[in-house]
């Protein structure tokens, strides 16, 4: 077994099919695969080795891992998953469609490329040319988050920058906070940092606000800055000293709020023809997908942030055990179909 320069041990791609492949290594994939390793499924999870919360400090709202380190979390999941005979492996998913296409898929095309019956095949391709066969999927890739374009602020992403105030609200209570507003959501956003700070300042960022939200953010206290921003400065010590104003103002900040845009991570999946939808207002784009993950190409189940883009780890990770709970009802029934295929054609050649 391997070790990536991250730290973790990576196992080797297996040969022939596997039951289901999970693409994504994060509180979802990997829970998915749990379930489908406890149920004696040959599985095996590509990790791309980047988490969205990579940047945080704990892991937050889990009942039972309150605080624990998001590293710690996935060490923890890819034990789990191998201790039931699941294998995890690191790398980049370069292509994934059904064996027999060349094309994006379609549901039809999804369905043409069966083996046997309805139970397909897919070959997942990674970026150092290894390959495997699947009969399922569960895409479980997260997303990434677009910060809004103001200068500096990307640097305290994660620490003195936060997006949420269930993962990181406990944590930044009572601190002199500012909102960076980038649309409607952000007035939500301020309402709910407000149940954590007296100190609330809200950057309009020439957003539109309305007399009726300026008289409710007036009523609890919240502070509106409707001039241009210029940029986030840093302190000494490395956090953020507040937002300078295009005026030359510093209005003191030690944490900024931001709603960020949220993009399902769609790399190397195009082959698969998973159809998509954009949130309201140009705040993100996620993969569609029905009751526990099913999606409109058979065999292809979606879970965690890369469907539900406001879903925290708790959520993801259950979102995962249930696509992986339904995969395996899927894939017995194929096999009590194929089963009794064979015992038919057993019969007939009598």
């Amino acid at each position: 077994m391997a070790v990536t320069a991250s730290g973790w041990e990576t196992d080797q791609l297996p040969g022939g099919t596997v039951d289901a492949v999970v693409i994504g290594g994060g509180a979802a994939g990997l829970n998915g695969a749990l379930m489908l390793a406890r149920s004696r499924r040959s599985v095996v999870v590509i990790d791309s080795g980047t988490p969205r919360n990579a940047p945080a400090d704990a892991v937050h709202g889990l009942l039972g891992l309150e605080g624990t380190a998001p590293a710690e979390l996935l060490r923890r999941g890819r034990e789990e998953v191998r201790r039931y005979g699941g294998l995890v492996v690191a790398g980049e998913v370069a292509s994934a469609a059904p064996a027999s296409a060349s094309t994006p898929a379609s549901a039809s095309a999804s369905a043409s490329a069966s083996a046997e019956g309805n139970d397909p095949r897919f070959t997942v391709t990674l970026a150092d040319g290894g390959a495997l066969t699947a009969r399922r999927l569960l895409v479980a890739t997260g997303l990434r988050d677009v910060l809004p374009d103001v200068r500096g602020l990307a640097e305290h992403w994660g620490h003195g920058v936060v997006h949420c105030p269930y993962c990181h609200g406990w944590e930044v209570r009572d601190e002199s906070v500012g909102v960076l507003a980038v649309g409607p959501a952000s007035v939500h956003h301020a309402l709910l940092f407000r149940q954590l700070t007296d100190d609330l300042v809200y950057f309009s960022r020439g957003t539109e606000l309305d007399g009726d939200t300026r008289a409710r953010f007036a009523a609890r206290g919240i502070r509106i800055v409707d001039a241009p921003l210029e940029r986030v400065v840093t302190d000494r010590a490395g956090g953020i000293a507040g937002v300078r104003l295009a005026d030359g103002h510093l209005v003191a900040r030690r944490v900024l709020a931001v709603v960020t845009r949220m993009l399902a991570r769609t790399d190397g999946l195009e082959g698969l023809g998973l159809p998509m939808e954009d949130f309201p207002g140009g705040m993100g784009r996620r993969f569609s997908a029905g009751p526990a993950g099913v999606t409109d190409v058979p065999g292809v189940w979606v879970a965690g942030n890369a469907t539900d883009l406001t879903a925290q780890v708790g959520a993801s990770a259950a979102a995962g055990a249930l696509a992986g709970a339904h995969i395996n009802a899927d894939l017995a029934a194929a096999d009590t179909e194929a089963a009794l295929a064979a015992v038919r054609r057993d019969d007939s050649a009598a």
